[in-house]
C-alpha cells in the first residue's frame, strides 16, 4: 500500500485504533498496579488476578473493574493524600528549620546579644543552606 492510497478516513481509522490501543496498555498498566498498591489484597489474591489477567487479558481486566472498581479510585485518592502529606511534612521541615533559626537569630539581635555584622553574617549562612 502506498501513501497516495491512503485516504484520509483510513487516516482517522488508524488513529481511532492507536488510540483505542493506547488507552488498553494504559488501563491494563492503572490495574496492575492498583493489584500491587492494595494493602487489603493479600499475596495469593494479588497472584490470582496477576495470572487471571495474564491469562484472559480483557476478561480479567473488565471483571476486575466490575468487582474493584470502586476500591481503585478510593486506593488511588487514600495514596494522593499520602503522598501529599509526606511531601508537607518535607517542606515544613526543610523550611521549618531555617525559619526557626532565623527567628532565633533576630531575638537574639533584638536582646543586643549581636552586632548587625554577626546578624547578617550568620543570616547569610542559613539562607545559602
Amino acid at each position: 500500500m502506498f501513501a497516495g492510497d491512503f485516504g484520509v478516513g483510513e487516516l482517522l481509522w488508524t488513529f481511532f485504533w492507536f488510540f483505542l490501543f493506547f488507552m488498553w496498555i494504559a488501563l491494563v498498566i492503572n490495574v496492575f498496579g492498583d493489584i500491587i498498591r492494595d494493602k487489603e489484597l493479600k499475596g495469593i489474591g494479588k497472584a490470582f488476578w496477576t495470572l487471571f489477567i495474564i491469562i484472559l487479558p480483557y476478561f480479567g481486566v473488565f471483571i476486575y473493574l466490575i468487582a474493584r472498581g470502586n476500591g481503585m479510585a478510593a486506593r488511588s485518592v487514600k495514596s494522593a493524600e499520602v503522598q501529599e502529606t509526606a511531601f508537607r511534612e518535607y517542606v515544613q521541615s526543610a523550611a521549618g528549620g531555617s525559619a526557626q533559626q532565623l527567628a532565633t537569630l533576630a531575638d537574639l539581635l533584638d536582646r543586643g546579644k549581636i552586632t548587625q555584622a554577626e546578624y547578617d553574617d550568620m543570616k547569610k549562612k542559613i539562607v545559602q543552606g
